[in-house]
């Protein structure tokens, strides 16, 4: 039973690894804008790809996440009843199924207003002056939906650090406020070079 449950836990843990998504996606739309603000067909179409299929991923390791955590509660110490009496517990699901939520808004309503746009267009299509500030409000919305599924993930993070013995209140502040500076961070700038 032990060798179960530590492999649950490695699955739990690697698959919030995997959930990155938002850091890396994030990153790719500020390379984009190193290209200048017009529309240039194959980055435009390069970056929406990589976005739009990394949902579909993402939905796999967050569903991943939430049923190796449910496992981990059942053959745990813990057990399922945590859910409900352990905060830490209570919270990182509540995250989840907001971050689930958010990930489903972007998936299903923001990205496919995005695609419309780009349906009909090919390398050689000729688009008007005023195209890419059509689609700017929906990539301008998914990049503040980017930036606060990382801060959430990372907070996730920093909680699930706690599930067993918790932090300081103080200390556990302090992360969640360094975990905000960062996603704001990396939503403003390329960070070239990671946390410097």
């Amino acid at each position: 039973m032990e060798i179960l449950y530590d492999v649950l836990k490695f699955f739990h843990v690697m698959n919030f690894v995997f959930m990155s998504v938002p850091l890396f996606n994030l990153i790719v739309v500020n390379e984009r804008a190193n290209l200048g603000g017009s529309f240039n067909y194959y980055a435009d179409r390069y970056m929406e790809n990589i976005i739009r299929r990394g949902a579909t991923r993402c939905f796999v390791f967050q569903s991943t996440v939430g049923i190796s955590g449910v496992m981990l509660l059942i053959f745990g110490s813990l057990g399922i009843e945590a859910l409900w009496t352990n905060w830490v517990v209570l919270a990182k699901t509540l995250l989840l199924f907001t971050l689930m939520g958010l990930l489903s808004y972007v998936h299903f309503s923001l990205q496919p207003k995005i695609e419309s746009f780009l349906a009909d267009l090919g390398p050689e299509s000729a688009v008007s002056d005023g195209f890419a500030g059509k689609l700017k409000p929906y990539r301008v919305r998914r990049k503040r939906l980017a930036t606060l599924c990382l801060f959430l993930v990372i907070t996730t993070i920093i909680l699930g650090l706690q599930v067993y013995e918790t932090f300081s209140p103080i200390l556990t502040i302090i992360l969640i406020g360094l975990a905000g500076l960062f996603a704001l961070r990396v939503s403003r700038t390329l960070i070239r070079f990671g946390w410097i």
